[in-house]
């Protein structure tokens, strides 16, 4: 097995530059609303890394273009493949016309209809499976058949150094606001988004803490944690279907170890509670996977936090008008 060894804070600049305008330097928002207040405590200063404003709808095109562009012309016409419940495929999708190329792209019956007609309108082949387990599996089927390269939708240092982006972005976007972050809270799906915004966050600022927050009913870097190496799960059971990775792999593993500070859990309800409160409070729709890491704040971290200069990541917004009103309601 090779050494682990996290990206440098010189990789994640220089990551950032190869990017470019391809990707949106998106805003960090300071949110003063009295409803907010209510929510996390008034002395709590909350700062949005609105990453929903992303190409794609989410952060998942950094991850995929920084793996896609180290791709040789060969390779790029062989086309890309990759499981994903939907925002992964998207972005494979918008990346593979970027760059000239093809996805086919494995996802589960259960994902939304609405994510599935997306990736088709950007040309990506969807073949649709039973689970994730299946789709993983299909996925080898399809690498070995075709040649298409596998773009892990969280796994690797590549993709850790294009969410590590993110991590960069943030630090800078409030130093220039003349302020400093007390913590960052991220929500993972497999631990490539948190692990990359964690190493970022703690090499330029090492005092901020850095919380991860999954749902209880897709819990894979909480148990990983707590056993010490990766864990997966029999089911996953959560509205923010973006976050139901059903195992941890050894990389992103390992980043979370280095990097954050704690894993937290929040129910579907807090979840829900999160969405129309950015709704009411930030004028956000979001999917809810993006509303977790409020969720976070507002529930198992509000006494901790209180009167803390928090930074928060609202990481997508991929839902249709329909299952965001259920939501709601």
């Amino acid at each position: 097995m090779e050494a682990f060894v996290p990206p440098t804070l010189d990789a994640i600049r220089a990551n950032r530059e190869r990017l470019g305008r391809r990707i949106v330097t998106t805003p960090l928002r300071r949110l003063e609303d009295d409803a907010l207040a209510r929510a996390v405590g008034d002395a709590t200063r909350v700062w949005l890394k609105e990453e929903l404003f992303q190409r794609t709808g989410s952060f998942k095109p950094r991850g995929a273009l920084t793996v896609m562009l180290d791709l040789g012309a060969e390779e790029l016409a062989r086309g890309v493949t990759g499981v994903s419940a939907g925002n992964h495929a998207i972005s494979l999708g918008w990346c593979a016309r970027l760059l000239g190329t093809t996805a086919k792209v494995v996802m589960p019956k259960t994902a939304s209809p609405f994510r599935i007609a997306v990736c088709r309108e950007l040309g990506v082949d969807v073949e649709l499976v039973d689970d994730v387990t299946q789709a993983f599996a299909r996925v080898e089927a399809i690498v070995e058949r075709e040649g298409r390269t596998f773009v892990h939708p969280f796994e690797g240092p590549k993709t850790a150094l294009g969410t590590a982006t993110v991590g960069l972005e943030m630090a800078e976007q409030i130093r220039l606001q003349g302020e400093a972050l007390d913590a960052v809270i991220v929500a993972a799906g497999g631990g490539g988004l948190t692990g990359g915004v964690a190493c970022a966050v703690k090499q330029l600022s090492p005092r901020t803490a850095v919380f991860v927050v999954e749902p209880e009913g897709a819990d894979t870097m909480h148990r990983s944690f707590a056993a010490g190496t990766p864990q997966k799960l029999d089911a996953v059971r959560t509205i923010a279907d973006s976050l139901g990775a059903p195992r941890c792999e050894p990389y992103s593993f390992a980043l979370n170890r280095r990097f954050v500070d704690e894993v937290v859990l929040v129910s579907d309800d807090q979840i829900r509670a999160a969405m129309r409160l950015l709704f009411r409070s930030a004028k956000l729709v979001v999917e809810p996977a993006g509303a977790a890491a409020l969720a976070a704040l507002m529930f198992p971290l509000r006494e901790r936090l209180d009167g803390k200069r928090v930074g928060v990541v609202v990481c997508g917004g991929n839902i249709d008008a329909e299952s965001y009103a259920r939501h709601l309601a």
